[in-house]
């Protein structure tokens, strides 16, 4: 496999002097969801949270270690700029302070699915991120450390970095303490086959992001405690399920979590609602194939997109279903996906020529002696 080319443009800011690493991430679902923070900058969160690591809508991201003034970041081919770029350069920053460095990095990340509307993009792009950027920047993390690093860019990040049915942990405490103890691990699930039919009635970026309206919601909604309270007995309810393999228990839960969330929102003051009338047909929807004896759990996160939870042998009929309410839904039925990985890595490059020529695509994959995969889309 060869390395995401650099466009001409950000490939000419700075020569590639150090490590280079490239990873793909998957995206998650909460089945229970993470919503408030009781630590804004640490990313602790007010309760813990259960989700499934989806198998569609991966983030590709190579981090390569340069020699410039600044860092250069390339997100979905377009140079990055504002809260965005600065994301991702606070990240680094955290990331070159535990590897105790200083050199700059040139991040090329590209979403495979919509980013900024509801389907996770943050949790599989900062998930991509921590690992190709502690591979570049030579940070030895097993994995519970890894999926640390990963929630300090995006709460949800720290879960992608495992597949299946993954557990993140609250933790206890405050400051090092809590940044110690809430970490997210793999919870088993054995046996259980779900699928997720992921129905996209809008793929553009929220007006509010959910980092603006957890913060809001936390807040000012009266309905905010009754719900985190409820949510940690969800999450108990939630490992006994798929510890039994009850997967119409499974969607209960889950379908009652995330409405519950929903209402925290629309409560809040003011109030935030991302659920749209084309939200709401497909909750419909989910409800009247129960009636017809399908097991249906319909699951939201911060945004309009309804993802469905079922087996996977009525997975077909969902997906047609869903898809036959109109030109405004678009449906892909996922299924449970893998942990985080390294696809690409290189050492430092041992002359400045071999700096300037990892420019061109593939050079890198060629100075390995590597061969690109044949099909390989990425």
């Amino acid at each position: 496999m060869t390395f995401t080319p650099v466009s001409p443009a950000v490939a000419a800011r700075a020569a590639v002097t150090g490590p280079t690493a490239e990873s793909v991430a998957y995206p998650n679902i909460a089945l229970v969801k993470y919503w408030g923070k009781r630590d804004e900058d640490l990313f602790l969160p007010v309760t813990g949270s259960l989700s499934m690591t989806l198998d569609i809508f991966p983030t590709t991201t190579s981090v390569r270690v340069i020699d410039g003034p600044a860092d250069v970041v390339e997100f979905n081919g377009v140079t990055a700029s504002g809260a965005e770029r600065t994301r991702i350069e606070t990240f680094l920053d955290l990331v070159r302070a535990k590897a105790g460095r200083g050199e700059r990095a040139m991040v090329v990340t590209s979403n495979a699915g919509p980013t900024g509307a509801g389907l996770a993009s943050s949790a599989s792009g900062f998930a991509a991120l921590a690992t190709a950027a502690a591979a570049a920047y030579e940070l030895d993390l097993d994995p519970r450390a890894l999926s640390r690093l990963a929630r300090r860019g995006s709460g949800s990040a720290s879960r992608s970095i495992f597949g299946g049915f993954v557990v993140w942990h609250a933790g206890e405490g405050e400051g090092e303490a809590g940044d110690q103890s809430s970490f997210a691990e793999p919870i088993g699930g054995d046996g259980l086959d779900p699928a997720l039919v992921v129905a996209v009635v809008n793929q553009g970026t929220k007006a509010v992001s959910s980092r603006v309206a957890m913060r809001a919601t936390t807040a000012t909604s009266p309905f905010y405690r009754p719900w985190a309270e409820s949510s940690v007995l969800d999450l108990a309810e939630m490992r006994k399920a798929i510890a039994a393999r009850d997967l119409p228990t499974i969607g209960e839960i889950a379908e009652r979590n995330a409405l519950g969330m929903h209402a925290t929102m629309l409560t809040a003051r003011p109030g935030i609602r991302y659920l749209s009338p084309h939200s709401i047909a497909i909750l419909d929807t989910v409800l009247a194939l129960r009636a017809d004896g399908i097991m249906a759990y319909a699951t939201i996160d911060a945004g309009p997109n309804v993802k469905v939870l079922c087996s996977r042998a009525d997975a077909p009929h969902v997906d047609a279903t869903l898809a036959g309410l109109g030109d405004f839904v678009t449906t892909r039925t996922a299924h449970i996906g893998p942990a985080a990985s390294l696809t690409t890595t290189s050492p430092a490059p041992t002359t400045p020529d071999a700096a300037a020529n990892l420019h061109a695509p593939g050079t890198i994959a060629r100075s390995l002696g590597a061969t690109p995969a044949v099909g390989d889309d990425r």
